[in-house]
């Protein structure tokens, strides 16, 4: 336990970790007792079906030999790149394969495409070849309206190109038995269909067929990463006692720090699996964020220097034994040399992600528990989603898409040029304090240029006033970060950052393009915020968004007072 706690946290945890023992935590939790958590009939059903994770990684390890046989078959004939259609746990998994692996020799580099923002399908359209393009549609519901709606787009492109007869051909479908998604891509003809188990959240899936299909298409060891996957389980089992269990180990440091008061989670990692920290900033968003309590995870925030920071961080380091980055390793001995605590996990080379994503999904589990909430549920996110539905009603028979005034979400929307935006940028940011934070939600097409002018914003803000920030682009984080914002700690302030832009593509099969499909759900999460009481602040950035957040950037400066 030593080598991953700090020392001001060590006591705190060996206390939990004694109740964990004699709660026999280890063995509840791979009994699947869902009273672990929680003992109400409601609760307890969705935590009775949402335990499948525990021993999947087995399951698929079976599954080899058909995995990788449907990836070299893609292969040979031809397929270049896969585009992977899903959001959140359908595809933060594959993400993070990919961006750790790439694609091995003649297999198929993967594309995220988890975006309603009409310029980047677009772009993505214009580059792809359609014959050499294999499209993934993950999606654990199988009605998931991102990932329908690109769905949709592309296989109509593919019709319209002139490949009506074999359009199915360059679709493969990752869902539940039973699902709408099923039934479509036996209809449609889809080249596979791969079922995965209906006992397992999307959150908890990266070991299932949602994570490693997609890695089996880039050419990847999936024996190796399985495999430590597995030792990971062994580990985390029952039959290991709960001071040497990894799971419970770092299970009782996230809760017992965030009891503590250090409830923002700060995830720094090697820049060979930086994309590792978007994984875990949805399994800990999503799982702890409700009934007004929870971790706030913070990823991909420029490390800055110890008196950055508030009282209510603690960090947690995934250090790449193989491929180690000294700089990285100095800013941490800074922060620790100031006394902010600093979990460490080591890793021995990118494999151990294997082993990673599985201690994390034990140890956010138990976390919860610490916490008393239900980890397996997202009983905010449906919030936005009903909200986002009302406004496309609203809107889907209008060419114009209105601009939200007041009465929509009760906040006030400013333009960059606007002469009140500077006070009320500081009547949202000039105060605020930890242990409060601020998300920056940026609803804009992404590009490296639009997320350094967030960064800018983001790191002024936590220098200023040494708060947690967080930053996710629009539909994505609503299916990470967006259950915490509406469900957490109360005491974020949120920055509702948005393009305006002419530019439209429809979707096929409804009265509505994507550019009306992506306004109403920033519409319609700005007032989820609000009817929850939360600090929110819409500013329209224009039509250019680089432009309008560089514009932003001195503006939010003169609102923290220079």
């Amino acid at each position: 336990m030593s080598e991953i706690v700090p020392a001001s946290l060590r006591e705190r945890v060996r206390a939990r970790l004694r109740a964990f023992a004699a709660d026999d935590v280890a063995g509840r939790l791979w009994a699947q007792d869902a009273t672990l958590w929680k003992s109400d009939p409601g609760h307890r059903a969705t935590i009775e079906r949402s335990l499948g994770w525990l021993d999947v990684a087995e399951q698929v390890r079976d599954s080899l030999p058909e995995l990788l046989g449907f990836a070299a078959e893609v292969s040979a004939e031809g397929y270049r790149e896969a585009v992977l259609l899903g959001m959140g746990g359908s595809s933060l998994a594959a993400e993070v394969l990919s961006s750790a692996f790439g694609a091995a020799a003649g297999y198929l580099k993967l594309t995220v495409l988890d975006t309603t923002d009409p310029r980047a399908v677009a772009a993505a359209d214009s580059r792809l070849d359609p014959q050499t393009t294999l499209f993934v549609v993950a999606s654990k519901s199988g009605g998931t309206t991102e990932t329908a709606s690109l769905h949709a787009y592309f296989f109509e492109r593919l019709r319209a190109a002139g490949d009506s007869v074999h359009a199915g051909r360059h679709f493969i479908a990752i869902t539940d038995e039973g699902t709408v998604l099923q039934r479509q891509a036996v209809e449609q003809d889809f080249r596979a269909v791969f079922v995965n188990p209906s006992d397992i959240g999307g959150r908890y899936s990266a070991l299932s067929f949602f994570g490693m299909v997609p890695a089996a298409l880039g050419g990847m060891d999936l024996a190796e990463l399985l495999g430590r996957a597995v030792v990971a389980a062994e580990d985390c089992g029952p039959a290991m006692s709960a001071a040497e269990n990894p799971g419970l180990v770092l299970g009782a440091a996230l809760g017992e720090s965030a009891l503590a008061g250090r409830d923002k989670l700060t995830v720094l990692a090697s820049p060979g699996i930086a994309s590792f920290g978007a994984w875990v900033e949805q399994l800990v968003a999503e799982s702890t964020g409700k009934e007004g309590s929870g971790i706030l995870p913070v990823d991909a925030e420029p490390l800055g220097s110890p008196d950055a920071y508030g009282d209510d961080r603690v960090f947690v380091y995934l250090r790449l034994n193989d491929a180690p980055d000294a700089a990285q390793d100095a800013q941490v001995a800074a922060l620790e040399a100031a006394g902010i605590p600093v979990l460490h996990l080591e890793m021995a080379d990118a494999f151990d992600l294997g082993r990673q994503f599985f201690i994390w999904e034990v140890a956010v589990a138990v976390a919860g528990a610490v916490l008393g909430v239900n980890p397996f549920d997202q009983p905010n996110v449906q919030e936005s989603k009903e909200n986002t539905r009302r406004v496309l009603a609203d809107l889907a028979a209008s060419e114009e898409v209105a601009t939200p005034r007041a009465a929509d979400g009760g906040q006030s929307v400013f333009a960059v040029d606007d002469a009140a935006l500077v006070p009320a940028l500081a009547a949202v940011v000039a105060a605020v304090s930890p242990p409060s934070y601020v998300a920056f939600q940026a609803w804009v097409t992404p590009s490296p240029a639009a997320w350094a002018e967030l960064t800018t914003l983001r790191q002024m803000v936590r220098d200023r006033r040494h708060v947690a920030t967080t930053l996710g682009y629009g539909p994505r984080f609503l299916h990470s970060t967006g259950q915490y914002h509406k469900g957490g700690s109360v005491g974020g302030v949120f920055l509702q950052l948005v393009a305006r832009s002419e530019d439209d593509l429809p979707v096929p099969g409804v009265d509505y393009g994507f550019r009306c499909l992506i306004h109403a759900q920033a519409l319609g999460d700005m007032q989820a915020l609000a009817a929850r009481g939360r600090r929110v602040l819409r500013v329209e950035l224009g039509a250019d968004p680089v432009a309008g957040l560089r514009r932003l950037i001195p503006l939010v400066q003169t609102a923290l007072g220079g």
